[in-house]
């Protein structure tokens, strides 16, 4: 009896003495919180994009652009403002449509939110809202350091044909629920381009944008945009900005 009492003391001290098991991270959490983090829910949001894209062998060109967005419908309206030979050009998302005006024909035609916007390497995805949780299953997980940031590193697959890629690899800070990397790859696992969110922000209450994002090309070496992100706006919007009359008259 002494001796199977000393054998479950020895066994209790050794599992005090153990080293402590963490639970790995709920890593559809993280995603989740991310995709909240500029999310304006039922406050529509408006900014200006500047988009300056460079191609070597050419000068630089510049776009801007005027955001419309409705997180709680999931809607947004693009309305190019420059070049100027572009301007009064618009997409509009209502559901699962995306469609592009052409002022100058006066025409609506069908496009699709894998579209590049004009000349730049920035999609027509990257304007809507964040669905990474919805749309993304996480298949595997490392921990890493960019810049001055502790990261964590997944590897995303989706989980339907709407998304632009099927295959993401999202660096995300430790500290606050931003992505600073993120990684685009084909079906066949081919590197397509990266977006860079440098590290400062705008603040609108408890909410939190990247204020600049590079996009690399990844295919087409040399090939790049940054986005500028400025005069943010959030409130309520008329619901007719999200409508077709709305692009038909917007010069």
């Amino acid at each position: 009896m002494k001796h199977k009492i000393f054998r479950v003391a020895l066994a209790l001290a050794a599992a005090a003495l153990a080293p402590p098991s963490f639970a790995a991270p709920d890593f559809i959490a993280i995603l989740k919180a991310v995709d909240d983090m500029g999310d304006f829910g039922k406050q529509d949001y408006s900014s200006v994009y500047t988009i300056v894209s460079e191609k070597p062998g050419e000068n630089p060109s510049t776009t801007q652009i005027r955001l419309f967005r409705r997180d709680a419908q999931d809607q947004f309206l693009i309305l190019i403002q420059k070049p100027e030979k572009q301007k009064g050009q618009g997409y509009l998302k209502i559901d699962d449509n995306v469609w592009f005006y052409d002022p100058e024909s006066g025409n609506f035609s069908h496009s699709t939110i894998k579209e590049n916007i004009q000349n730049t390497k920035a999609k027509n995805s990257d304007m809507k809202r964040y669905t990474l949780a919805e749309d993304y299953d996480v298949t595997s997980s490392a921990e890493g350091k960019l810049g001055a940031f502790d990261v964590w590193i997944l590897d995303l697959k989706a989980k339907n044909n709407e998304v632009s890629y099927q295959r993401i690899r999202l660096t995300i800070r430790k500290d606050k629920p931003l992505p600073l990397k993120e990684e685009d790859f084909s079906v066949s696992n081919k590197l397509m381009r990266t977006m860079l969110y440098l590290p400062t922000y705008i603040n609108v209450g408890s909410k939190t944008i990247p204020a600049k994002i590079k996009i690399v090309d990844e295919l087409n070496k040399g090939e790049q945009s940054l986005m500028t992100i400025s005069d943010v706006v959030v409130g309520k919007l008329p619901d007719s900005t999200f409508t077709k009359a709305f692009l038909e008259r917007a010069q």
